[in-house]
């Protein structure tokens, strides 16, 4: 007996009528009806073409924006569309396949009614418990058309209504939108099963330089730590200017209990970061003493260029024709004694003529010497008494040479000279300059595969040691590098990459620096520049973004962008980063802290990734 057949008896025993009280169609409507199914092939099936899909695209409306579509789905499926999720849309009427992203988060929305209908809200307000059926709605921005052969082009037309929409799974996800690489930056935000990684084998991706951005305490450090362990693992040569000393421990893993517990969920383990070097400037603390390997170095006045050192020194303009005079006498005097170039040395002959003193200073000119030099035509302008005081032995020693070089510069103004040698003084006090007691930095060692060395600048107040530090390394790191890239072509090889994190680049690189600085700021972008072909970074950490000028972000190409609550530094960004759709703009202000958007060169669109917790020991200095 069917169904139909008890339905019958049951309306017997009921008068004719069904328990709820309904009247049922009569016999031969139903029988019609049934008919008609038949006739029309039998039960609906779903199309083959629509087997597997997640939802269907909806009609346009006049709200709907250029590039993006909106899909509807049941609401069985809306977890299945995350927020960031690829999605295909085959258009069955046809035949056309595109590449989309969900964009905006899936929304439950009732069937049939407004989410703010009259009768939604009152029973919502009363805390009565009514669940109407709903449904799901994402927005998708269309990324491409696919061809026949696989590959994905610019779309010339918008997806057709109804068309069904099918979620990529991690692997094709992971190949459309590029996240494959030895370098894991962390997972996609929404989906845990998608890793963000970039190659740091690949020419297009690292030397092509970084932007790490953000407000304090938005996860910048956490960012910074774990990339220099990831780096180091791959064989990158690691050098990273620590302004505060919170990384000087990073060869020790995390003791911190939350960090720990986020490792744990990412089924990671705390580790510490090997072979790693912590540099302090001779006479300045190190903020980790404990370091097993501690390397104090000095700076060597002849390294750097003496264009920079006065932007650096910040001289008035009288004061830096002072200067350049006493280091124009400086010169000939080292040549005439034969310091350099070495008489009868032709090799030194020759690298005298080609020193460019934009890029770097004099060979074995000492500030003791440029000291020695601007005390004694100081002494001869204010006409002292008696003979100026010198401290170097090889000009005591040749001192009818002396006294006829120094007497050749013509020059007034004692004040001048006294504040230009004040100035040069107070950084002689330092001993940090041709300290004979520390070494200079042996940078071939320096750029060692997987070596990451840490240049604490804690316990340094002088902005202007600071830059100096900066400026010299940098310009002995490019110099290395060139070497090494050499050497490597000769053997058909490719040289170790290096990438330099620079902390704080805001206090090196701001616009106000930059306008008063030109030459420093030219050395950078050199540095930017060549090193790109070299497999020389840099990364740029900057806190503080709307310090930073255009020059800076023009060298950038990856970033990884931290909360950032400032509307006019996000709209500033949004002229200098492409790419970026409007949702992931607008959740940059909130962002937790280890969110991140990061937009690589290797990713085929941004991603809001949740960054890894960091594995290595920080050390929060306030």
């Amino acid at each position: 007996m069917d169904s139909r057949d008890e339905e019958k008896q049951e309306m017997d025993r009921n008068g004719g009528r069904r328990d709820d009280g309904v009247a049922p169609l009569p016999t031969d409507a139903l029988e019609a009806v049934v008919q008609d199914i038949e006739d029309a092939g039998g039960a609906y099936e779903e199309a083959p073409e629509y087997e597997g899909s997640v939802g269907r695209t909806m009609f346009d409306t006049p709200y709907s924006e250029d590039g993006t579509v909106t899909a509807l789905m049941s609401k069985e499926n809306i977890e299945d569309v995350p927020r960031q999720s690829l999605v295909r849309i085959k258009c069955v009427d046809d035949g056309r396949s595109y590449l989309g992203a969900v964009v905006k988060d899936p929304f439950a929305e009732p069937d049939g009614l407004r989410a703010d209908s009259p009768i939604l809200v009152s029973v919502t307000v009363r805390g009565i418990v009514l669940q109407p059926k709903h449904h799901g709605r994402v927005q998708v921005e269309i990324i491409g058309e696919e061809l026949d052969d696989g590959a994905v082009v610019a779309p010339r037309r918008r997806p057709l209504p109804n068309s069904p929409v099918f979620v990529l799974d991690g692997d094709e996800t992971a190949r459309v939108l590029g996240t494959g690489g030895n370098v894991r930056l962390g997972v996609a935000d929404g989906q845990e099963d998608l890793e963000v990684r970039a190659p740091a084998d690949s020419k297009m991706v690292f030397p092509r330089h970084v932007g790490i951005l953000g407000t304090t305490g938005g996860g910048k450090s956490t960012t910074v730590s774990g990339q220099v362990a990831q780096h180091q693992k791959v064989g990158t040569a690691v050098v990273l200017f620590d302004t505060e000393g919170e990384y000087t421990a990073i060869n020790e893993s995390t003791d911190d209990e939350h960090m720990k517990l986020a490792l744990a969920r990412r089924e990671l383990e705390p580790e510490g970061v090997d072979d790693t070097y912590v540099y302090h400037l001779v006479g300045r603390e190190t903020a980790n003493p404990d370091h097993p390997d501690l390397r104090s170095f000095r700076l060597d006045f002849s390294e750097l260029s003496p264009y920079a050192f006065k932007e650096i020194l910040g001289l008035t303009d009288v004061q830096e024709t002072r200067f350049f005079q006493a280091y124009e006498a400086c010169k000939l005097l080292l040549r005439g004694l034969g310091i350099f170039p070495e008489r009868d040395n032709r090799a030194e002959e020759r690298a005298a003529l080609e020193v460019d003193e934009l890029k770097t200073g004099y060979p074995r000119m000492t500030l003791s010497h440029l000291l020695d030099v601007g005390g004694a035509i100081l002494h001869g302008v204010a006409h002292t008494e008696g003979d100026p005081r010198i401290f170097n032995a090889i000009f005591r020693n040749d001192r009818e040479l002396f006294d006829r070089r120094v007497s050749t510069v013509r020059t007034d103004s004692a004040p001048s000279w006294r504040v230009l040698m004040g100035k040069l003084w107070r950084l002689h006090r330092l001993n940090i300059f041709d300290n004979r007691g520390a070494q200079s930095v042996d940078y071939e060692a320096m750029l060692q595969p997987g070596r990451v060395s840490i240049v604490d600048l804690s316990d340094m107040e002088s902005t202007e040691v600071r830059n100096m530090v900066i400026a010299q390394i940098l310009k002995g790191i490019q110099r290395q590098q060139d070497r090494n890239y050499q050497v490597a072509r000769v053997v058909g090889e490719r040289p170790t990459s290096t990438m330099v994190f620079i902390e704080e680049a805001h206090e090196f690189l701001s616009a106000q620096r930059i306008r008063s600085m030109p030459v420093l700021f030219e050395q950078v972008a050199r540095i930017a520049r060549r090193g790109r072909k070299r497999w020389l970074g840099l990364v740029f950490v900057i806190q503080l973004p709307q310090h930073l000028p255009d020059e800076v972000l023009r060298l950038i190409n990856n970033w990884v962008l931290h909360k950032i609550g400032d509307s006019n530094v996000v709209s500033r960004l949004r002229r200098s980063i492409g790419g970026l759709d409007d949702s992931l703009w607008s959740n940059l202000p909130n962002l937790a802290p280890g969110q991140a958007v990061v937009s690589f060169t290797n990713l085929s669109r941004p991603l809001m990734v949740a960054i890894d917790p960091t594995p290595c020991k920080l050390l929060m200095v306030e």
